[in-house]
């Protein structure tokens, strides 16, 4: 089967080298049919590393991906070839404290697709365990299918920063993730969504997908234009999405008395300066999000039943040999690539 490689920083190269792996009798076989491009994959391809985790030699990356079982492992009784599939890319030991409990995401034993030194998925077939392959409903697309994993993030970040209706939430980067997170909140019934980033083409996006207001950061003034859309009371919620320095600082300064912060966005930066009396004047929670949990169903039915239209975000689309070109497009013109899939 072929494979992409991240032979060196920023080189994919595709190989017909690899044999199709063999399934254990609880996992299932899956032809990949897409797989989009994340921001940690885009680390590792235009840096070599995320924080202190480095990719080793002809790394595979890819996490957020669907496909069509082709062969059941005899154990699996609930899917079957040609069933269309969502593989959540993290599966836990399911022995542990925080497995146990249901919080699996933070089980030191997870297994997770191109987190080091575990291969990513960009490649034709994937071999995953049944349990967590989540089989998709038929009116909706295998594409969507690969979408389902940031709307988890989303999903997860809006469920810890408990949204509800009537909250007032700023959103701090208008990437992919940002826009699941205003997708998410805007579900469980928030009633003013402001999101923040410097590209326009992003907050266009954001407008159409449902914020009420954008703020340019490069052209206006970020904390003069959060006094005058919060009426100077600070967001009842503020999600830091794009993982900058900058924006993770400003979090306490746009936080509402006895509001909260969820931080989502990863830094490559591990020490920043961070105003806690800020926090503590006001009495503010700080949330932080590790992928996500028990979400995977969720986000299908939100999809499904049209209550979250996520495939809008997409912008562009690349073969599979096309994957150099996909990931180097996305460093190169990260103004107006919102969301880059590639297509098997």
């Amino acid at each position: 089967m072929k494979v992409a490689y991240l032979e060196k920083m920023k080189k994919i190269v595709i190989r017909d080298d690899a044999q199709i792996p063999e399934i254990a009798p609880d996992q299932v076989l899956v032809k990949m049919e897409y797989c989009g491009v994340c921001g940690s994959d885009v680390h590792f391809y235009k840096d070599g590393r995320v924080g202190d985790n480095f990719a080793p030699e002809n790394f595979v990356l890819g996490h957020e991906v669907a496909g069509t079982v082709v062969k059941a492992g005899e154990d699996v009784k609930h899917l079957k070839a040609g069933d269309r599939v969502a593989l959540e890319p993290g599966y836990a030991c399911g022995k542990c404290n925080f497995c146990k409990t249901g919080n699996y995401n933070l089980c030191p034993g997870m297994t997770f697709f191109a987190d080091p030194p575990v291969a990513g998925a960009l490649k034709e077939y994937v071999a995953h365990p049944a349990d967590y392959c989540f089989k998709l409903p038929d009116n909706m697309t295998t594409e969507e299918g690969a979408l389902v994993e940031p709307l988890a993030v989303g999903l997860h970040a809006t469920s810890l920063g408990k949204v509800g209706l009537g909250d007032e939430v700023l959103i701090l980067g208008g990437g992919c993730i940002g826009l699941v997170t205003l997708l998410s909140a805007k579900a469980r019934g928030a009633s003013k969504i402001v999101v923040a980033d410097l590209f326009d083409k992003r907050l266009d996006m954001a407008l159409k997908l449902g914020a009420t207001e954008v703020i340019n950061a490069k052209r206006e003034d970020v904390f003069q234009r959060v006094e005058e859309l919060f009426g100077g009371m600070g967001a009842d919620k503020v999600f830091e999405t794009a993982g900058s320095p900058v924006t993770i600082k400003q979090t306490p300064f746009f936080v509402k008395r006895g509001g909260t912060i969820v931080l989502v966005g990863m830094s490559a930066e591990s020490v920043i300066d961070y105003n806690f009396s800020q926090i503590m004047l006001k009495e503010a929670n700080i949330k932080t999000v590790f992928r996500y949990r028990n979400l995977y169903p969720t986000a299908i039915a939100a999809i499904s039943s049209g209550s979250i239209d996520v495939k809008q975000i997409v912008t562009h689309r690349f073969t599979f040999d096309e994957s150099d070109l996909a990931f180097s497009t996305v460093v190169q013109d990260a103004e107006n690539v919102i969301k880059a899939v590639i297509k098997f």
